[in-house]
């Protein structure tokens, strides 16, 4: 990409960045809500569904304050 403009180069990166941490946290969540089963409460609450809806809500105000603070500096456009 040398050609490219550094704006347009930092947008993308943006673009990207954003797009893999999203996916990798919803992956993560994923394997520890659906795959192992922490996400299911059978008869009673355990310590595994604890740890999962506390892991969720912190790593999701995690990745908002994230996105927050990447996409907030503006572009010289506008």
């Amino acid at each position: 990409m040398p050609g490219m403009e550094p704006e347009a180069k930092l947008f993308l990166k943006k673009i990207l960045l954003s797009l893999f941490i999203g996916l990798f946290w919803l992956m993560l969540n994923m394997t520890f809500g659906i795959f192992l089963g922490m996400m299911e409460i059978n008869e009673k609450i355990s310590v595994g569904n604890i740890f999962f809806y506390c892991f969720f809500i912190i790593s999701l105000a995690a990745l908002i304050w994230f996105y927050y603070k990447t996409w907030k500096r503006k572009f010289p456009h506008g």
